[in-house]
């Protein structure tokens, strides 16, 4: 089982990019998936999640509003877009799968990782 995140990148204050999610697909569908984000020298913190389905997401309370995920079920691709981005939003950000697709907050009930993909944000 493996994931697979890219799409970081450097941007300006105010910019957007986006983040993808690959998977196998088997796994892809049948795991909810979330979105994790680390800043140098802080703990890993929720960004976002997305049913197996696609049809229900959840986000942390510092995105919400900004950032959404979306699910290509076609491509096996989970996608996070960032929009209106602050120099706060610096982190390495991390794929990750759990069984239930409950858009859990937890880091402990994520199974399954992918490697990180940095987002830098310069005001």
């Amino acid at each position: 089982v493996q994931l697979q995140a890219s799409g970081g990148g450097s941007v300006q204050a105010g910019g957007s990019l986006r983040l993808s999610c690959v998977a196998s697909g088997h796994f892809f569908r049948t795991y909810g998936i979330g979105w994790f984000r680390q800043a140098s020298g802080k703990e890993r913190d929720f960004v976002g999640a997305i049913s197996m389905s696609g049809g229900s997401t959840w986000y942390g309370d510092s995105v919400k509003g900004r950032f959404t995920i979306s699910r290509d079920r076609a491509e096996n691709t989970v996608y996070l877009h960032l929009s209106s981005l602050k120099p706060e939003d610096t982190a390495v950000y991390y794929c990750a799968a759990e069984q239930y697709g409950l858009g859990v907050k937890s880091t402990d009930e994520y199974e399954y990782w992918g490697q990180g993909t940095l987002v830098t944000v310069s005001s």
